[in-house]
C-alpha cells in the first residue's frame, strides 16, 4: 500500500512478510503515523485503520491476528482469528493456515519472523529481553515443529529493535544474563560508571543459532535512533512524552 513503509528480509523472499515502521498511518501527535497499538492512548478508530493498512500492505485480504503481549516465553498456535477480548496472553504465534496474518507489536523489543517454506508453517515472536532470555524463540521453534516444520529448514529474520548503542542497562541486568551463562558477557560493553550497553539483536540471533536455526538475517535497524521511521518506548520515556506508538511485524502464508 502506498505510503506504508514495509521493510523486508532477503532471507524470507517469497514469503508474505514485512517489518513496518511508523510511516503511512493516520495517527497524530505523539502517535503520529502507523500506530497499531490498541493499548496506547491513541484514538481507537485511528489504530483500527492503521492495522488495516498494515495488513493490506503485507498480505492483502488476510485476517490479522495479534496477542496480548506480556513479555513471556509463551507461544500459541493459531487456526482462526481471536476475538479481541479473547486474545491469548503470550508473545509468539505460529500457524499453518493460509489467510492468517500473524502480527507482533514492538516499540524497541525485537520482532522475529520465522518460516519453513516446505512445510508451509510460519511464526512471529516478540523478543524483549525478558522473553528472549526466557526462551520465546525456542518455544516458537518447538511449536512450529509440532505443525510439521523442521528446525534445519526454518528461516528467521530479526527486525528493527533498540541497538546496543542506545540500550543502557544497569549492573543487575548485566548480572542476570551472565549468571544465566557466562558467555552472555559478550553481548555487553561497558558504558558509564556502573552501566552497560546491551546488544539485544545479537543476543536474539545467538539464541536462534544455538537452537539450530541455520539461516538468520538481522536487519540492524535501531528503533531508538530513528524517530522519523520507528516508535521507541525508551526514546519516548527519555523525552518525557506521555505515551508512545507501536509498530507491527507481520508474516502470512499465501492463499488469503
Amino acid at each position: 500500500m502506498s505510503g506504508v513503509d514495509v521493510i523486508r528480509a532477503a532471507a524470507l523472499d517469497g514469503v508474505a512478510h514485512g517489518f513496518l515502521g511508523r510511516r503511512g498511518g493516520v495517527s497524530s501527535g505523539v502517535h503520529a503515523g502507523l500506530n497499531v497499538g490498541p493499548g496506547s492512548d491513541d484514538a481507537p478508530e485511528a489504530v483500527a485503520e492503521n492495522r488495516r493498512r498494515a495488513t493490506e500492505a503485507v498480505s492483502p485480504g488476510a485476517a490479522l491476528v495479534t496477542l496480548y503481549q506480556v513479555h513471556s516465553p509463551d507461544a500459541v498456535a493459531v487456526v482462526e482469528p481471536f476475538a479481541d477480548r479473547l486474545r491469548p496472553h503470550a508473545d509468539a504465534l505460529v500457524t499453518n493456515r493460509p489467510g492468517l496474518a500473524l502480527g507482533i507489536l514492538t516499540a524497541d523489543c525485537a520482532p522475529v519472523l520465522f518460516a519453513d517454506r516446505e512445510a508451509e508453517v510460519v511464526g512471529a515472536a516478540h523478543a524483549g529481553w525478558k522473553g528472549a532470555i526466557g526462551g520465546v524463540t525456542d518455544a516458537t521453534l518447538s511449536l512450529m515443529e509440532s505443525l510439521g516444520a523442521r528446525r534445519e529448514r526454518i528461516i528467521a529474520a530479526v527486525g528493527p529493535c533498540i541497538a546496543r548503542a542506545s540500550y543502557e542497562v544497569d549492573a543487575g541486568f548485566f548480572r542476570r544474563f551472565v549468571e544465566e551463562s557466562p558467555e552472555n558477557e559478550r553481548f555487553f560493553v561497558d558504558g558509564r560508571a556502573g552501566r552497560h550497553q546491551f546488544d539485544l539483536e545479537a543476543y536474539v540471533v545467538h539464541r536462534l543459532a544455538a537452537a539450530g536455526v541455520r539461516t538468520i538475517e538481522a536487519l540492524g535497524l535501531d528503533t531508538y535512533a530513528d524517530p522519523e521511521r520507528f516508535y521507541s518506548y525508551r526514546r519516548a520515556t527519555h523525552r518525557g512524552e506521555p505515551d508512545y506508538g507501536r509498530q507491527i511485524s507481520i508474516i502470512a502464508l499465501s492463499g488469503a
